[in-house]
């Protein structure tokens, strides 16, 4: 692969560009309008990993993706400035930090109400109706997509596609910000036993555009290389989880400080920093934040390092690893004990439990009325009272008779996906009866 074809200023879906505006880069145009969109605003009022809490200091989808695009923006910026020889004349080091703020702003837009939950939730719907009449008449892989439903691949459709220009290019971002936002470039056949893929069939076609036009590495049938920055995506991320979710369980009390502080000092590199404000009162909350920072920028240092060990192989679509678990020791074992701390004591919290059963009902609710609505308009190209009401609530994303029922499938999951985990609960309620 090489920079200039990885680079490309060539947007998706507008064949002729606009000049570059003074002080804006076609790049900078990509952040603006993730940042402007409606789907990334609702992204305030969804779970990250405890849902409806009552405190306000934990992170939702909102904030968690502003701060992995604050740490994407310095990995970038790093890299670039490392490889400058090599990026063509329209591009700085600042334009890979935004290309890659840019998607990681957007890596997250396509997650469902409820976090992880909701992704299981619908998964499992789909599952349980497989020899349901509404899902037999559709293809092996159709049924695989709605069975496997993937946040990253909504997330792709969703910029490509529904935000802001419905069906006509989405957001109509750069190929750059694309080839970046595309953690798993290839489609559901090789989404493995974790189900991770980011291109649903309805999408196949965009993601093979994008491979050919970015020169990545073609690794089979609609499956692609990753481009170089998405492992720095991909680092931000997990940097952010490591330490941003154990900070979210001691606002809740779910663990102490003493309980992370030995993690944070691993992540930092440095078991043995002590800073001063540790032996006094202070809360929690001002005690992790002297350690926040220093382990966000050793962990950047790590992940910049691994790049640059590995950058050969990365250019050739050949790297298979993780920036932070390939490098330094100390990081990689902090962060394998973060994951298994919240493993086995965050996620078994009983309240959190209680929520993401509630949200299977309030999903399968959902499904039930909107998939029930679209296979009869399918089956009879008609509807009856109440179907007719539950399409007139999709709005722009309600099916027309005639469509294929795979596509109509996907306007449901469009609808559903895109809402805050308040207003699904709000509407399960009401077609439910509950909230009469």
């Amino acid at each position: 692969m090489d920079w200039p074809q990885l680079l490309t200023t060539h947007r998706y879906g507008h064949e002729s560009l606009t000049p570059d505006e003074v002080g804006r880069s076609h790049f900078h145009k990509d952040h603006d309008r993730i940042v402007f969109s409606s789907a990334f605003r609702r992204l305030g009022r969804k779970t990250q990993v405890h849902p409806f809490s009552l405190n306000d200091h934990i992170h939702t989808r909102l904030t968690h993706s502003m701060e992995v695009g604050s740490v994407g923006r310095s990995l970038g910026i790093r890299v670039g400035e490392l490889i400058a020889e090599q990026l063509p004349s329209w591009v700085t080091p600042h334009d890979l930090g935004t290309i890659v703020q840019s998607a990681c702003l957007a890596h997250d837009i396509g997650n469902p109400p409820f976090g992880h939950a909701g992704e299981y939730a619908i998964r499992d719907w789909f599952a349980r109706h497989r020899d349901d009449e509404r899902l037999v008449p559709l293809s092996e892989l159709e049924r695989l997509d709605l069975q496997t439903f993937e946040g990253n691949a909504q997330g792709f459709r969703v910029v490509t596609r529904i935000e802001n220009h419905l069906f006509d290019g989405g957001l109509r971002l750069t190929f750059p910000t694309l080839g970046t936002l595309l953690k798993y470039p290839w489609s559901v056949e090789q989404a493995g036993p974790k189900g991770k893929f980011s291109a649903f069939q309805s999408e196949v076609e965009i993601l093979n555009a994008l491979g050919r036009d970015l020169g990545l590495v073609v690794q089979g049938q609609n499956h692609w290389c990753r481009h170089p920055l998405t492992f720095l995506l991909e680092a931000a991320d997990d940097i952010c989880y490591a330490i941003l979710d154990l900070e979210d369980a001691i606002e809740l009390h779910i663990l102490s400080f003493e309980d992370v502080k030995a993690i944070l000092l691993q992540l930092c590199g440095d078991l043995a920093f002590d800073d001063a404000i540790f032996a006094t009162e202070a809360s929690a909350r001002r005690k992790i934040s002297a350690l926040r920072g220093k382990a966000m920028e050793n962990m950047v240092d790590s992940a910049v390092q691994v790049f640059m060990c590995h950058y050969d192989e990365i250019m050739a679509g050949r790297y298979q690893g993780e920036l932070l678990l390939d490098g330094d020791e100390m990081v990689r074992d902090g962060i394998l004990t973060a994951k298994r701390v919240a493993r086995e004591r965050v996620f078994p919290n009983t309240r959190k439990a209680e929520l993401e059963v509630g949200a299977y009902t309030t999903l399968g609710v959902l499904l039930d009325a909107f998939c029930g609505a679209v296979y009869e308009l399918h089956s009879e190209g008609a509807v009856g009272y109440r179907s007719d009401k539950v399409l007139l609530l999709m709005g722009i994303h309600a099916p027309v008779a005639g469509e294929p029922l795979y596509n109509g499938y996907r306007r449901v999951l469009d609808f559903i996906s895109g809402m805050t985990d308040n207003y699904a609960s709000y509407l399960a309620r009401q077609i439910g009866g509950v909230g009469l």
